[in-house]
């Protein structure tokens, strides 16, 4: 009898938690249509602030990392689902190489055979594929809207769109690691970004 107790009370505890998920689904995406539905009536009934957007829209650079962290920052991620698993870092390293020199718009590093090559910064990945004179390229866009290209790279286990933290394992370079960054269409000097 009370095998049957302790099933129904888990039964229970799993029930509320699965309401309590979908109500938190439909809260979040109520808040983000309200939010949308008002900007999109004030952009209709003031023409300043529309043209104000518009022009914000198509002159700067959007940072789609720093409006991912608000969003989990402030909403959690896109379904409000537990992780059944919590993982930890298994690999959490800092740049290491034998020599540097200048190579095209950044920087060419000697690195050992076979090495796994960790970020430098904490961003989404928004480009992963060839790129001429670099090789396999990823490419992760940092929280200031920087580009942090990592060329010559032979695996990755990286997507598009990808989250990335500082340190973080990025793919395996072979002898060889190109590194550049840039921001909108200006290469940034890559002394100051390689410690």
């Amino acid at each position: 009898m009370n095998i049957i107790n302790k099933n129904n009370k888990q039964n229970n505890k799993e029930n509320k938690s699965h309401k309590g998920y979908i109500k938190n689904f439909f809260i979040r995406t109520f808040i983000v249509l309200i939010l949308f539905t008002t900007l999109a009536i004030c952009c209709k009934k003031n023409d300043v602030l529309k043209e104000k957007i518009t022009d914000y829209l198509y002159s700067e650079d959007i940072s789609f990392t720093k409006i991912k962290k608000i969003y989990n920052k402030y909403l959690g991620g896109i379904l409000p689902l537990k992780k059944e698993v919590d993982t930890e870092k298994v690999f959490n390293e800092k740049l290491k190489y034998n020599n540097i020199s200048i190579y095209m718009e950044g920087a060419k590093l000697e690195v050992d055979s076979n090495y796994l090559v960790p970020s430098l910064s904490e961003g989404m990945v928004v480009f992963i594929g060839e790129k001429e004179g670099y090789g396999n390229t990823v490419i992760i866009e940092d929280l200031d809207g920087i580009h942090n290209w990592y060329g010559n790279i032979n695996t990755t286990s990286l997507k598009l769109y990808d989250y990335v933290e500082k340190g973080a394992l990025v793919g395996e370079a072979n002898d060889v690691l190109y590194l550049a960054f840039s921001k909108g269409d200006k290469y940034l000097d890559y002394e100051e970004y390689i410690k």
